[in-house]
């Protein structure tokens, strides 16, 4: 199985970036991660602009979601809610589909103690809209307590959720 993995953050030294990769290095055997490193070369969504010929990060983004088998989403909150960039890029994939019947898994991340669950929340509705097939959840309060600076999940309850996570993502149904 490949599943395309995607952090809703564009900081160098994002925790939930972080998380991603150490998250990627727990996948199954026959499964690759690959963390898609675009979203931030995404221009503003404009649907004027979504015709017969979309600006090429756009296509190079909605190709990367059409060969992957599934999706890991993996986003810190912002002023309460979804950052601008993954909701941008997440604008862009409303009207052309690749997200129908996507087997996805989403997870929040901070390192406050919620866990980011306001950005959880509103993500999960602007995917069901989008008719994901939403297969995993997964909130991470704390973060930084739970990985160390090589990026490796340290914490052995956030291990064996993750292990969860892939076995609902790769399960059939």
């Amino acid at each position: 199985m490949n599943i395309l993995a995607i952090s809703g953050s564009l900081r160098v030294n994002s925790s939930n970036t972080t998380l991603l990769r150490a998250v990627s290095k727990l996948a199954p055997p026959g499964t690759e991660v690959t963390i898609y490193e675009g979203i931030g070369e995404l221009p503003h969504f404009n649907p004027d602009l979504d015709g017969e010929e979309p600006p090429a990060a756009v296509q190079d983004w909605r190709r990367e979601l059409q060969a992957a088998d599934g999706v890991i989403i993996c986003t810190p909150e912002y002023a309460n809610g979804v950052p601008g960039v993954l909701k941008n890029a997440l604008d862009w994939i409303v009207s052309s589909g690749e997200f129908l019947d996507k087997p996805t898994a989403v997870i929040s991340a901070s390192p406050l103690q919620t866990g980011g669950a306001n950005a959880h929340a509103s993500l999960l509705l602007t995917l069901v809209m989008m008719t994901a097939k939403i297969k995993g959840k997964l909130l991470v309060p704390l973060v930084n307590k739970k990985i160390n600076t090589e990026g490796t999940i340290t914490d052995a309850a956030l291990r064996q959720e993750v292990e969860t996570l892939f076995g609902q993502m790769l399960a059939k149904s």
